[in-house]
């Protein structure tokens, strides 16, 4: 990309068109941290790139799935830190899960930036509350409420109202999304009524349960998640002297996942932040999965309304999916409606091609669940780690089956969602065991016959449990040695990385992976839901259930709740790095009705199947800059190649309308004519030549040798100002003019 006419150019990029790029999402686990501020910035693209070094004003990133939005994001924040630019202890950087926000610090930790606060919106709020509620209150902040459930129980008992174990968990739901939407429980039923929610029960009767379960918690000083929000957001409104010291701890600010957030959450960060810009949000809305807690993309699709002077960057280059996985992906969303779907992004793919998507039709669920553990035994059988594959549904009640059928067939798998693996009983006591190892070192009798970091490693865990060879079946023993495995595997990984580590080293490395849940990575088979799937990524994913009533759920009613069910799957589509499996049955169990039909969603990309309409995405990667926002234009679909049909991103190859190294018929002697004409025009205006019409404009009018100005200001690069100042010259010469007749009518036109 060329600068603005007048401008000097910026410094040559790094090595990355030729190679130079490393994976976004797939990265060493121990990489050499960057000698230098210059160097954080090696390996990334073009457009991460405009995301590390856009450090000033607000900038929002809009970034498609597997584009590197994390990797950006980090890079960012060191390369500030790294330059002086930022100091660590003013960023304060928030997500939505733990898992996120200790996989940030763990990269910022790997770029030498240690001690910028990565937190979630709720630890975060939490810190803050704990340290001011003295001064701000008085007396000790009352005791957090772990889990809301039994309080919510016992207040529906006191309403004398009976909850089923799922009416409890749905009312418990509807509590928190009143809460963050900042709704009491006076206000609940005419919010429900207004916004047309499906409320689980009678909205009177949630009234009544929510406004008993506060009740409850004031009596017995208990405060709740969402209390933590509340009551930092009434603390940073009223003490405007707390408030101003929370402004000058933190100077810059970084939200990820912006699509998910809510307006309490958007409230605490306004207060955050106060008459100042200096925030910098990630966030696809294509990936809002999560409006019944409360998220809503419109903070991030109203960013540039609020901030019209923001810079804004796309990110759709896809690091992680083969291009059959992103068509398949691409071709989800294309049937999108809604304004989400307005500002969806083409993504393009950055790997080798790999397989097609399977399309699995079978009998029944059981048969379903069997096929696909036969499916994962052959990939495991042809190298595929256990670990590298997924198997994604709906809701958590469809893993039953799988679980029966994977064990049949002799593949370990893990449940997303258990404890987090530090906090695990064996992880625990085999890091006691590792430290009391490196504290005796020559003198533990264990280590004697090993040699080696992993040696070491393997003989120490042998004693809690680890055998070279894992336990059949699955269950509880199973879990435990995966488990031990993974630290085994870590321990070689890291002697890899770092020749002649100790065991003391390995020890320091777990204690700082253990504060940022840094965990390693467990071989089995996942098994999980697709909302806990979202922000993970395997070489192997298995879609399964996608049938009519599933997916789309049967209560997703409304337009906007259609949508977010299509959004759910499309996160599924997109956790797939090569191998892609969709499948569905025909009946719940075997001998039944053969009734079931496939997930509409598939319409016209599964085989056999008719789309029911395709619709443009709201453009490539790139950089916008304010000021905005602007008209609105009708929408385009993706530009493609006039003659082999591959999507184009390229700004010089979208200006063609074909790849560069497809085959060109432009008219070689009109090209050379307007290049003399452009020569001479340019000396005459005082200007460099491409700022009258770039290389890539030109070979497009000698391609296309228009004849009429409407034809003329079709070609990209043209422009409605440009075909004013240069268009009867450059037609004068596309009918066979010369150079020098088309200087004659320029002449004219002054």
């Amino acid at each position: 990309m060329r600068p603005p006419c007048g401008q000097p150019p910026r410094p040559p990029l790094p090595t990355w068109q030729h190679g130079g790029v490393t994976a976004a999402t797939h990265s060493s686990l121990f990489p050499q941290v960057p000698e230098s501020a210059d160097a954080v910035l090696d390996g990334l693209d073009p457009e991460q790139r405009e995301v590390a070094m856009a450090l000033h004003g607000p900038v929002c990133v809009l970034a498609g799935a597997g584009t590197g939005k994390t990797r950006a994001i980090t890079h960012r924040i060191a390369y500030g830190v790294r330059a002086g630019i930022l100091q660590p202890a003013s960023v304060l950087a928030v997500t939505f899960t733990n898992r996120a926000a200790g996989e940030m610090r763990g990269r910022l930790r790997q770029l030498g930036a240690g001690g910028v606060q990565a937190r979630t919106f709720h630890s975060a709020a939490l810190r803050q509350l704990q340290y001011f509620w003295p001064k701000a209150v008085g007396g000790d902040l009352p005791r957090l409420l772990e889990r809301k459930v039994q309080l919510v129980a016992e207040a529906a008992a006191r309403c004398r109202i009976r909850l089923d174990r799922n009416e409890l968990r749905d009312v418990t739901s509807e509590i928190e999304w009143s809460k963050v939407t900042q709704t009491v429980p006076a206000d609940y039923p005419a919010v429900v009524a207004k916004t047309q929610r499906d409320a689980p029960r009678d909205p009177a009767e949630i009234s009544q349960i929510y406004a008993m379960y506060e009740q409850l918690k004031r009596d017995r000083s208990l405060i709740d998640f969402e209390d933590v929000l509340l009551l930092t957001v009434a603390i940073l409104q009223d003490r405007h002297d707390i408030a101003d010291h929370v402004r000058r701890q933190y100077q810059h600010f970084v939200v990820d996942e912006y699509q998910d957030v809510s307006p309490l959450q958007q409230r605490l960060l306004d207060l955050w932040l106060g008459d100042r810009d200096t925030l910098c949000v990630v966030g696809d809305a294509s990936q809002t999965i999560y409006s019944f807690t409360g998220a809503t993309p419109d903070h991030l699709l109203n960013f540039r309304t609020r901030h019209p002077n923001a810079t804004v960057v796309k990110l759709v280059r896809d690091y992680r999916s083969t291009p059959q996985v992103v068509h398949l992906a691409n071709g989800l969303l294309g049937q999108a409606r809604g304004r989400a779907a307005e500002h969806r992004l083409e993504l393009v793919s950055q790997r080798e091609p790999g397989p097609e998507p399977v399309y699995t039709e079978y009998a029944d669920e059981p048969a379903e669940a069997e096929g696909t553990a036969r499916r994962i035994r052959d990939l495991i059988a042809a190298g595929v780690p256990a670990g590298e594959i997924a198997v994604l549904y709906r809701v958590n009640s469809q893993s039953e089956v799988y679980e029966q059928a994977l064990a049949d067939a002799g593949v370990p798998y893990q449940l997303r969602g258990a404890e987090r693996f530090f906090e695990r009983a064996e992880v625990r006591e085999a890091g006691i065991a590792l430290r009391g190892a490196a504290r005796a070192g020559g003198n533990d009798s264990l280590l004697d016959d090993a040699e080696g970091l992993p040696a070491e490693v393997r003989a120490v865990l042998s004693t809690k449990g680890w055998t070279t060879e894992p336990p059949a079946g699955s269950g509880a023993v199973r879990d435990r040695w995966e488990s031990l495995a993974a630290l085994v595997r870590l321990a070689e990984d890291f002697e890899q990385a770092k020749p002649g580590a100790t065991l003391s080293d390995l020890v320091a490395e777990l204690d700082e992976r253990a504060a940022a849940q840094h965990a390693p990575t467990v071989q089995g088979v996942t098994l999980a839901s697709l909302h806990s799937a979202k922000g993970l990524e395997w070489d192997a994913v298995f879609l399964v259930g996608l049938n009519e009533g599933m997916m789309p759920i049967t209560y997703a009613k409304t337009d906007e709740q259609i949508e977010e069910e299509r959004r759910l799957l499309y996160v599924g589509v997109t956790r797939a790095r090569f191998h892609l499996s969709l499948s569905w049955s025909l009946s719940r169990s075997p001998g039944g009705r053969a009734g079931r039909r496939p997930s509409r969603f598939l319409n016209g990309l599964r085989p056999g199947s008719v789309a029911v309409g395709m619709r443009g995405a709201a453009g490539g990667g790139g950089i916008e800059r304010g000021p905005g926002p602007v008209a609105k234009r009708g929408r385009r679909g993706p530009a493609r190649c006039r003659v082999c049909g591959k999507t184009l991103t390229d700004a010089g190859e979208m200006k063609l309308m074909r790849c560069d190294d497809c085959p060109s018929d432009m008219d070689e002697a009109l090209y050379e004519r307007l290049r003399d004409w452009r020569a001479v025009r340019a000396k005459e205006i005082g200007q460099p030549a491409y700022c009258v019409f770039t290389d890539k404009t030109l070979m497009a009018i000698a391609e296309a040798v228009p004849g009429s100005a409407g034809e003329l200001a079709g070609i990209s690069g043209v422009g409605a100002r440009k075909l004013d100042r240069f268009g009867t010259a450059v037609l004068a010469i596309c009918a066979g003019g010369t150079a020098e007749e088309g200087l004659e009518d320029a002449v004219d036109e002054v």
